[in-house]
């Protein structure tokens, strides 16, 4: 195992005991925030992209059937406002409805 000092390291190898100081981070944050350290997400969409993936899904099924439920207009009227495809609606109408236990 070959163990360099800072002085000796190859530069695409990564400093083995480097202290966060010796670290170059920058916080540009994402889509979610513009910072990491102010995000409201319980993880970084980076570490799980389908569970992040899933949570969006969610925010917009529940806009779907609140959009279907209040002014009732019908499948194909949802997929034009929504820019979805019809199927997709029909997906998001049935995932909404479907109970928790099944939907897992």
């Amino acid at each position: 195992m070959n163990t360099y000092s800072k002085a000796y390291r190859r530069h695409h190898e990564p400093m083995v005991d480097a202290l966060p100081e010796q670290i170059s981070y920058r916080d540009t944050g994402c889509e979610v925030s513009s910072s990491c350290l102010q995000c409201p997400l319980s993880q970084c969409r980076f570490d799980d992209p389908l569970w992040y993936q899933q949570l969006r899904r969610q925010g917009r099924d529940n806009q779907i059937l609140t959009a279907q439920s209040k002014t009732g207009v019908t499948v194909f009227e949802l997929a034009r406002q929504f820019q979805l495809s019809p199927r997709t609606i029909h997906r998001a109408l049935r995932r909404a409805r479907m109970p928790e236990t099944l939907s897992a």
